[in-house]
């Protein structure tokens, strides 16, 4: 098992993760009935995207120095039914780079194919830029 996921009421949810303990609280969002005070299930999932790609280069390309990256990610729900229609995320590269060509072709394939990338349904649009030092 994962981990335990606990209603604690008022639309939150307590998730604890079993192998470290570590926890995380949900809210709803405001625009459906929550206070918005916590990351909602979604975005949750908007974040595991990003996280997964980080992740997934360190694993795949431990030679591609990406220390100090960072990214932003936005989350965009549609209606009929509410879901997630798109993520759109800018990742910005430090300037310990440069990157070569072949290494900015690899870290996109790996960013493609992460398992939260895959795992995301395909009506999901996932939107990613690369912004490389200079």
């Amino acid at each position: 098992m994962t981990a335990k996921v606990v209603y604690t009421g008022a639309l939150r949810t307590l998730a604890t993760h079993l192998r470290s303990g570590t926890e995380i609280e949900t809210d709803a969002p405001v625009d459906n009935k929550g206070k918005g005070e916590r990351f909602s299930p979604t975005d949750l999932v908007a974040a595991a995207l990003a996280t997964c790609i980080f992740t997934t280069i360190g694993i795949l390309a431990p030679g591609i120095n990406i220390d100090g990256a960072e990214c932003s990610v936005e989350k965009i729900m549609v209606s009929n039914p509410r879901k997630i229609g798109e993520i759109v995320i800018n990742i910005d590269f430090p300037k310990s780079g440069p990157y070569t060509d072949q290494e900015k072709a690899r870290l996109a394939e790996i960013a493609a194919n992460c398992p939260v990338y895959q795992s995301l349904h395909p009506d999901c649009k996932k939107t990613i830029t690369f912004n490389w030092p200079a």
